[in-house]
């Protein structure tokens, strides 16, 4: 017998999927949303519907995405994820190799600052923001991965940050600066302060993964689980209606790197991100390895830590122009 896909509520179940295996909130959001885009562009009334000749439709899908829509690579890679999360996952059927015309991804060199220049933009920056931009810098972080930073992760004994849960679901460990140590302290203290504050007005819990959440269940109200950057305002988790105090908004961030580049008459397009490409390509040119920086940056493969190799190899840093030995 035939159910809408409302009464079988598959999103919903997409959804509790998601949440027992610890993924993000961002990332339930964004797969439930390309399910719900794919079941809308065929019209399935049912999932005998989707189930029936899947690679076909998933194909249609992401050929319209890429032809039609014009959306970047890692946008049509992200529907594909949600697609193959859901019906291998949900519905139990795995769908076969996808064909679907894929969106282009011309090759781009990362913008990348100067050491000069980053000393510039740095040291305008304070408070909260400039902290966590520094960290991006010092540790070579994505601003996802610093903004969630826990107080346990900061280990001051082994001048070490862990990042837990980065990209790919992988855990890796990136240098603690020195001439950090002190603002991080002063931060931890801050943080502290707020969450004895929040205990003695009968809140103090923080977002742990599912299965965290289940094997300590008083964790959540832990000094060591709160964020290194806690959000000024409590608020209700979406998931589970508990009042809590999330971390800040990495929106923020930016705005605040934005706005030091235009004091700083910084030309060059730059985002959170640009202090990570800075990272890598500071260490290649004092000598680090190239397999020591793919580690501190936690990419899967080494081709895409080369990027940065070829940053150094291009312009000032490698080729000569011929204008220079001329004598004009």
């Amino acid at each position: 017998m035939n159910h809408t896909l409302k009464k079988l509520s598959l999103l919903d179940e997409m959804r509790a999927k998601l949440r027992r295996e610890g993924y993000a909130y961002s990332t339930e959001n964004s797969y439930c949303d390309w399910v719900r885009r794919f079941v809308k562009f065929h019209g399935f009334a049912n999932r005998d519907e989707m189930l029936n000749d899947a690679s076909a439709k998933v194909d249609q899908f992401l050929t319209d995405l890429a032809v039609v829509q014009n959306v970047a690579p890692s946008t049509q890679n992200q529907a594909l994820n949600a697609l193959v999360y859901c019906y291998s996952k949900v519905l139990d059927a795995p769908f076969t190799e996808v064909k679907a015309s894929r969106s282009r991804k011309e090759p781009r060199i990362p913008v990348v600052l100067t050491k000069e220049e980053v000393g510039q933009v740095l040291s305008i920056m304070d408070g909260t923001t400039g902290l966590i931009t520094k960290l991006l810098y010092a540790g070579g972080l994505r601003i996802t991965e610093a903004v969630r930073l826990r107080v346990q992760d900061i280990d001051f004994g082994f001048r070490q940050i862990t990042v837990r849960d980065g990209k790919g679901k992988k855990d890796r460990v990136t240098p603690l600066a020195n001439n950090l140590i002190p603002l991080l302290e002063a931060q931890l203290q801050k943080v502290k302060t707020l969450h004895d504050q929040d205990l003695e007005q009968g809140f103090g819990s923080v977002y742990l993964p599912y299965a965290l959440a289940k094997i300590y269940p008083n964790a959540d109200k832990a000094l060591a689980w709160q964020y290194v950057f806690p959000s000024r305002n409590l608020a209700d988790d979406p998931r589970s209606g508990l009042t809590r105090r999330h971390h800040v908004d990495q929106s923020l961030v930016n705005k605040a790197i934005k706005r030091a580049v235009k004091k700083c008459s910084i030309v060059k397009k730059v985002s959170a991100h640009t202090f990570r490409h800075s990272f890598a390509t500071h260490l290649l040119q004092t000598g680090t390895d190239i397999r020591t920086i793919q580690a501190l940056l936690g990419h899967a493969n080494i081709e895409t830590t080369m990027i940065y190799m070829h940053v150094l190899k291009q312009g000032g840093q490698g080729v000569v122009s011929p204008f220079d030995v001329l004598s004009v």
